[in-house]
């Protein structure tokens, strides 16, 4: 049979009041008989229950991951599992468990934020997905559910965010383009629905006045994170600007399919179109030519946002956390 804080109790001759408290941290109970009380729950291979804990605490140990559309065809990206196992890593130094939601705009509108959490009875949520319009987007802003969103810049006393400098990010692979000589560059952006489309836009463009090279709005489209959004948007692009000489992508999937659009076209990469993507999944370096890209650190980005939580949950002040990310350099751009 499993042991429980009764059989604790007896054996360090103390009431079972206060083996609760003492395996719970409160500060009522001395350090001696705190560390009895451990000693012996070790010995025994106590196990808290972790429903009657909560009833005590406050406290489920459990946080949710709240994901948008992940089931739609199409959404799935293979950046996601790498931020998942982060997040998983993250969460276990303090031994929290990990309840996945996916939701759409359809059931935000029919289950608030807060509901969703509450019935639950997470501690608080990690979010990622979300497009700038969804319902959640503006209930986050005023929850009182300690929350880190990945790539949505929302900060208040409840809620903080992690995400690689994207504006940076955009600005360096831009500049490589530039420094490599190119001046027509087109830029096949995501959704503008997301918020780190404006933010690579904004990267784009300041690499362009920086080197003093005019922004045309005809070099830029925006189209889903996808190949067949990159693959459409090559095509039209190349067809209307044929003095494009590279281009350069808000993900990796965008340039894979205009890689294949090129290939169609019967172009030849980086000979006739220098190509650079976003995200450096590994598809990436396995492809011919590789793909210079920007490398995101998703596996730390999904470990970041859930030390973060965790630190909010116990009364930290949430912040914007910023993780590093560097070019990766291939073949499929090139000096001319």
């Amino acid at each position: 049979m499993a042991v429980t804080i009764k059989d604790i109790a007896k054996y360090a001759g103390v009431s079972v009041t206060t083996v609760s408290r003492a395996l719970n941290g409160y500060p009522d109970v001395s350090e001696e008989t705190r560390e009895k009380i451990k000693k012996i729950a070790e010995e025994l291979n106590y196990s808290p229950n972790s429903i009657a804990r909560g009833l005590v605490t406050n406290k489920t140990h459990t946080v949710g991951l709240v994901v948008s559309e992940l089931i739609k065809p199409g959404a799935y990206h293979p950046f996601f599992l790498e931020i998942l196992a982060g997040i998983k890593a993250g969460l276990r130094k303090d031994k929290y468990d990990l309840i996945l939601y996916t939701v759409d705009p359809a059931s935000q509108d029919v289950t608030p934020y807060e509901k969703l959490c509450n019935d639950r009875k997470v501690d608080g949520a990690i979010v990622e997905g979300l497009k700038l319009s969804d319902p959640y987007i503006e209930e986050i802003k005023n929850t009182d559910i300690p929350t880190v969103l990945i790539d949505i810049p929302i900060l208040n006393d409840k809620v903080g965010y992690v995400s690689s400098d994207n504006v940076q990010a955009a600005f360096e692979a831009t500049s490589y383009l530039i420094k490599l000589g190119h001046k027509n560059i087109g830029f096949i952006n995501g959704h503008n629905d997301a918020a780190v489309s404006f933010e690579r836009l904004e990267g784009y463009k300041k690499a362009l006045y920086k080197n003093n090279i005019p922004y045309k709005d005809e070099y830029v489209v925006f189209d889903d994170f996808t190949q067949d959004g990159g693959y459409n948007c090559f095509r039209k692009m190349i067809f209307e600007n044929p003095e494009i000489t590279a281009v350069f992508h808000a993900s990796d999937l965008m340039a894979i399919g205009s890689l294949k659009a090129a290939q169609d076209l019967g172009m030849q990469v980086p000979e006739d179109i220098s190509i650079v993507g976003f995200d450096d999944i590994e598809l990436a370096s396995l492809i011919t030519p590789g793909l210079t890209t920007v490398r995101q650190e998703n596996y730390k980005i999904g470990y970041m946002a859930a030390r973060h939580l965790i630190s909010i949950i116990k009364g930290e002040k949430p912040r914007h956390i910023v993780v590093p990310h560097r070019l990766a350099i291939r073949q499929s751009a090139k000096k001319i």
